[in-house]
């Protein structure tokens, strides 16, 4: 899923790394918010809600990947800083950011 549009520079200031194409790796991207805060972000996109939308599609087991590869991204770094999970869920024409959706 590919995000449009200058809306996430109201929410992080910089694009730091995004997945290249469908199947390049859990993270789709990483951020850093205005703050300083690493946000490593999950993009889920559903046509339909018949089973909760795209938020709910980020259960425990895509979380423990998103996670996992989290972990890997920060041991490329010197210094870890604060760091946190979002999820920007697109359900049909309607996106909503979710900040701080897990931990």
């Amino acid at each position: 899923t590919r995000l449009q549009g200058d809306w996430s520079s109201d929410v992080c200031s910089s694009d730091l790394y995004r997945t290249p194409g469908r199947g390049g790796g859990e993270i789709d991207l990483v951020m850093q918010d205005k703050d300083g805060t690493l946000v490593f972000v999950e993009v889920r996109q559903r046509g339909r809600v018949d089973h909760g939308g795209a938020a709910a599609s980020v259960g425990a087991g895509k979380q423990s990947r998103l996670i996992y590869a989290a972990r890997h991204y920060l041991m490329r770094l010197s210094h870890v800083p604060p760091c946190r999970f979002d999820v920007v869920a697109i359900d049909g024409h309607q996106i909503t950011w979710l900040k701080a959706a897990f931990e």
